[in-house]
Parts: C-alpha cells; structure tokens; sequence
C-alpha cells in the first residue's frame, strides 16, 4: 500500500479514482476547492472526465446523467452550495441512481464563512430535496478515511442504487495526515438498468417521474424498504474506552478526535467516561445507544452547530437517560480541555445526585 502525506480533500479525489470512478462534475467553493482542483488534475490521468459546471445545480444534473450511463459519478461542494444542489439530489434519489456526493461543512446559515462546522446534519441527514426518502451519510474524522469511506461510498452506492453522501467538516477536509492507500478497484460491477455509456442500452429509461399516483405511492415504498435495507447492514460506529463507562460522549468528525482526548484527561482523573462515535449518521447507531442506556448514566452530545444530532439520540433513548448538549458555531472548535469541562460537569452532578 502507497502512503502519503495530503489533505483529507485530496484525498477524496484519489480514494475516488481507486473506487472507479471516472466522472467529476463540480463548481468551486472554499473549503471544499482542493476537491475540484485536485479532480482536475487526477481525473484525465486515469481517462476520466472532469468538468467544471456552470454552476452548482449544472453540476448535480450532469452528475445524473452521468450516473444514468452507469458510469460511477460524484461531486463534491460545501454548505450553500450543497443547498444548491438539493433538488438535484431529490431527482437522483428518485430515478434510483448511484452517486456520491462529499460535503465539506462550513460556517453559516447564508454565506456563514469558510470555518468548520457541522450545520448541514438536518440537511443531509434528514433528506434536503423534497419527498420521502433517506440516504446513507457517513462521517469522515481523518484524511485516511476521507479515502476510506469515499470508496465505500460507492460500493454502497452501487449496492443500493442510492446517492451516498460524504459529510465532513471544513477542519476534516483541510488538515493534512498520512494516509495508505489501497490497491484500485478493478471490478466495478455491470449496471444492466442504465442506458450505457456508448447507448447500447437506450431502450432503458431512468426516470422519477410517476404520474399515477398509485404507482409513486409504490415506488416510495419501495425507496422506504430499500432505506430500512440500509439501515439493517450499513450501521457503523466506533467505540472508544466504553467497557466501564458510566457516563457515554456522542460525537462526530473532527469532534471525535476531540472527545478521545477529553476522555482520556478524565480518565486520568478517575471519571469513568467512553465515547460512542457515529460513522454513518443515517443510519444512525441506535442500537448500540439503547445499549449503552441500559448500564449508564447520562450521555452528552458535542457538535458544532447548535444541536442538530442531539435529536437523533434523544429520540433513540425515548427519555431512558439523560441527554445533555454543548455546541460550538461560527467556525469555533472546542479545545479538549473545554469538553473536559463538560464532561466533569457529568460526575459532579453524579456526587450531587
């Protein structure tokens, strides 16, 4: 395996290409850029195509048509113009077709600016286009999984003919690590349903047009029973230090790391604290949550935003624990020592109890 020292941007391009994907449609915005520069750069090596659309919403649709050829497609943008591309999304959720689409969170509502944050959850997680339908979202929180998880991305995409969105936070995208890389995807599987690349399939349609409302009404059940496939097999999550944990910290992306090193300041003190950290975030972990509820006292969700997951998890546990939150907006990180904070709070109000 190759290593090397990049940007969690660079290397979604790069676990891209090794998945076999061979078509990049997108516009520029800070702090996702290096995405589409470094697709510029990568993507006619292999013999792929890169494109810089007129705008974000040219963007989704080519995306879509590439995709209806049944060649593995994606792009990428941050906050507003992910917004952009949201009924785009919406049509490729209902003509059933396989994409990913990474979103390098930052600062808003509106222009916000161009620090981290991870504001967009409702919009991501929840399904921003109109109608019913959920996709699969996972969570980066270094530059090797930027890699990692962009390439299981498209496996899940082409598993379930669903967009998949990659969700990281404008910090996950811009630091730079090392990251392995793996050996290239060789065996991208045969898309029968798509029209073809060279239009020898043209008698297929791909379409989310119904106009019969019993036969939308079929067809979204069919997307419903296809996202709780999803949420069956594609659960994943990390536990950290949780084996005699007394109190449970949730967090994602650049807030994991954050939280690891909270938890171990409290260890280290005598607090009896693990973390639970979300990769996908739909599905959300709910089992591992309820758990964890039935041994532990109270959970405390960190985001940076303010509280968007926390719902999730209080919905999980239907009021079994107590769930306490703490945010940071505006591009603000929190440093470990704060959420330590946090977390000491947890224990005094256990001596307290």
């Amino acid at each position: 395996m190759a290593k090397q020292l990049l940007k969690g941007n660079d290397a979604v391009v790069k676990g891209a290409i090794l998945a076999g994907c061979r078509a990049y449609y997108g516009y520029p915005i800070t702090p996702a850029s290096e995405i589409a520069e470094a697709a510029a750069l990568y993507f006619p090596r292999v013999g792929g195509t890169f494109l810089q659309a007129e705008s974000e919403i040219g963007a989704i649709n080519m995306v879509y048509g590439a995709s209806s050829a049944g060649i593995r497609s994606m792009t990428a943008s941050s906050s507003p113009g992910i917004s952009l591309k949201m009924e785009g999304v919406s049509y490729l959720v209902g003509a059933e077709l396989p994409c990913v689409i990474v979103d390098i969170v930052r600062g808003g509502p509106g222009l916000g600016n161009i620090a981290p944050e991870q504001g967009d959850y409702f919009q991501i997680v929840k399904g921003g286009g109109h109608g019913n339908y959920r996709v699969p979202v996972l969570a980066p929180n270094s530059v090797q999984e930027m890699c990692d998880l962009t390439m299981l991305g498209f496996e899940i995409a082409d598993r379930y003919r669903t967009p998949v969105f990659i969700m990281a936070d404008g910090f996950t995208g811009q630091m730079m690590e090392p990251c392995e890389f793996p050996e290239p995807r060789e065996d991208v599987p045969d898309k029968p349903w798509a029209v073809g690349p060279d239009a020898s399939r043209i008698d297929n349609l791909v379409s989310s047009i119904y106009l019969d409302p019993d036969d939308l009404e079929g067809h979204v059940e069919k997307l419903r029973k296809k996202a709780e496939e999803i949420e069956t097999n594609e659960t994943r999550f990390e536990e950290y230090r949780l084996d005699d944990a007394e109190h449970v910290v949730i967090g994602y992306g650049i807030v994991s790391r954050i939280l690891k090193s909270a938890v171990d300041m409290a260890r280290e003190q005598g607090i009896k604290v693990g973390l639970l950290r979300p990769i996908s975030l739909f599905p959300f972990p709910k089992a591992p949550i309820r758990k964890l509820a039935e041994r532990v006292r109270d959970f405390l969700v960190v985001e940076l935003s303010t509280g968007q997951m926390v719902e999730d998890v209080r919905l999980t546990l239907e009021g079994a624990r107590p769930v306490r939150f703490y945010g940071r907006t505006g591009g603000n990180v929190p440093k470990d020592s704060e959420l330590f904070e946090q977390i000491r709070k947890l224990q005094e109000e256990k001596i307290h109890a």
